[in-house]
Order: C-alpha cells, then structure tokens, then sequence
C-alpha cells in the first residue's frame, strides 16, 4: 500500500511544486530502509534536478537525472503500483536532451550572399 506522504510527493512533482516534493520525499527517504530508500532517493534526486533545470542549472540537472535514473533502476518496476517504465524513459529522454544541447558542436553555419573580391577582405 502506498503511504499518503508518497501520493503527496507526486502530486506535489506532478503539479511542478518540486521543492515541496523534494522535502516530501526526504522526510520518507531519511526514515525508509531498502528497497524503499534507494526508490525515494531517486525520485527525489529526479524532483531536484526539475527544480535544477527550472532555476537554469542544466548541469546540475543532467547530473541528478543520471543519478535518479541510476537508482529507480534499481527498484521494480511497479514499485507501489507505479508504473516506473514510461518514467525512466521520460527521465533518459530528458537528460539526453538536455546532453545533446549542451555538450554539442554548434550547428551553425555562415552563409555569404556575395563572395567578397580579394581585395575587400
């Protein structure tokens, strides 16, 4: 059965109040053993790292993904009747966004109109 403290905490992650589910969450985390510890701590490092991104700390954000993703891997699947699944895949998503535009080559290109004369240059 889920505890009323995590529905809270998702509804809190679900409606972006993330630091709110972020306090949620580490109220359970600091009080859980294993296995709910590891899944309460990835959920929680997923909610810091949507606040992260929200504030402009990409990198900060990426980091937490990866580490959140790590942990709720760990957990199965169904963990309180949670379908983890299609979570993960939008957390790897994401962070492979997030990724892709900031550790990229600029694709950029500059295009002349007019070839300028060697001795205009």
């Amino acid at each position: 059965m889920m505890p009323p403290e995590l529905a809270l905490a998702i509804a809190q992650f679900n409606c972006g109040e993330f630091y709110a589910c972020h306090d949620t969450l580490e109220a359970l985390w600091l009080e859980a053993a294993e296995p709910e510890r590891t899944f309460y701590q990835g959920l929680l490092q997923v909610a810091v790292a949507c606040y992260h991104l929200r504030r402009g700390n990409r990198r900060g954000a990426i980091l937490l993904l990866g580490e959140g993703r790590r942990r709720l891997q760990q957990c199965d699947p169904n963990f309180y009747g949670l379908d983890l699944t299609p979570f993960l895949a939008a957390v790897a998503e994401l962070q492979g966004q997030l990724q892709t535009s900031l550790e990229a080559e600029p694709k950029i290109h500059l295009h002349l109109a007019v070839a300028a004369a060697p001795d205009q240059a």
